[in-house]
């Protein structure tokens, strides 16, 4: 009777957490984005924006009036987001700009085209990334995590920081993970190339955004602009497409990821969220100010990152 029991149990599992799946997310997923604020007249750039949260974060920003650049890889995919996006909200002012991260020559074409296209910048959301690729260079010869998650959203801010000033108040905001904690910053081997892990160079990259972040408000202080680093929780995206195994992981536990659309709340209220000027520089998960590692704190390490990644780059250091 108990072997019954248990085998009936066993079969009704996956029906019973499918029916569950909705409570479960919204337990897992307190986070959201209570501000009302509207967009008309402001200019955004979404990193990423044809798929998963950045496609659920330009939606949003374009539902709220504002001019958003989708700025993607695929172009192609990129204008059907935009269509859809444009459908969804009647705002016709969502556009698409080629973006590669992984090729300064394409991040220097985006913003060269960009600044001459527009006269503002109120919001850059460095949402895009890649995580567990096998290894692999960047066009410019970065190893791919550090090359696209860090160093290509490091260069564009640069390339657009004087329009953010001018454009002031504006906002900045890094998409960064929780798998920062197991992050550390090699600078003896930034590039992977004496020993790599795709697993621990995505947390690498990770932990960059969020020192990238605060030495980027510490120099921003007094200029109008602010910057956050964001954790938008484990969610159902196509961030996995590298990993076998973390798509495996992601189907096995899909009913405690997040939606994109959940995913994208803290970005947005980072984004959004009035009187948020005072905590420029702080890092947030479920739109709220959380801790971060020790590593992610130390201020000679994000001074160093910063010199470090302006001379792989070719900018100045000051």
């Amino acid at each position: 009777m108990v072997e019954l029991l248990l085998l009936l149990l066993l079969l009704l599992l996956p029906f019973l957490l499918y029916m569950a799946a909705p409570q479960i997310r919204k337990m897992l997923s307190s986070g959201v984005c209570t501000s009302t604020v509207q967009l008309p007249g402001k200019v955004v750039v979404v990193t990423g924006a044809n798929t998963g949260i950045g496609k659920e974060t330009a939606k949003e920003l374009a539902q709220r009036g504002a001019r958003v650049y989708l700025a993607c890889r695929d172009v192609e995919k990129g204008e059907l987001v935009a269509k859809e996006i444009q459908t969804t909200t009647g705002n016709q002012q969502v556009l698409v700009r080629t973006l590669d991260l992984s090729d300064t020559k394409s991040i220097r074409a985006f913003a060269k085209g960009f600044l001459a296209e527009e006269k503002h910048l109120h919001i850059l959301i460095n949402n895009a990334g890649v995580m567990m690729c096998p290894y692999s260079k960047t066009a410019d010869g970065f190893e791919m995590h550090i090359g696209v998650n860090h160093l290509g959203h490091f260069l564009l801010t640069h390339l657009l920081l004087e329009k953010l000033k001018e454009s002031a108040p504006s906002r900045i905001v890094n998409v960064s993970s929780l798998a920062h904690h197991l992050g550390r910053i090699h600078f003896h081997n930034l590039q992977g190339e004496k020993f790599y892990n795709a697993g621990l160079a995505y947390c690498h990259s990770k932990l960059a955004n969020i020192l990238f972040t605060q030495e980027l408000a510490r120099r921003l202080k007094g200029s109008g602009v602010t910057t956050y680093s964001v954790h938008p929780g484990t969610v159902q995206s196509e961030l996995v497409r590298h990993s076998s195994f973390m798509r495996w992981m992601w189907w096995l536990f899909s009913f405690f990821i997040k939606t994109p659309q959940q995913g994208a709340q803290t970005s947005l209220h980072c984004a959004l969220t009035e009187g948020l000027e005072i905590l420029s520089g702080n890092h947030f998960s479920d739109c709220h100010v959380t801790w971060v590692s020790a590593q992610a704190r130390n201020e000679t390490i994000a001074r160093r990152l910063w010199d470090v990644s302006c001379d792989l780059l070719g900018l100045p250091m000051d």
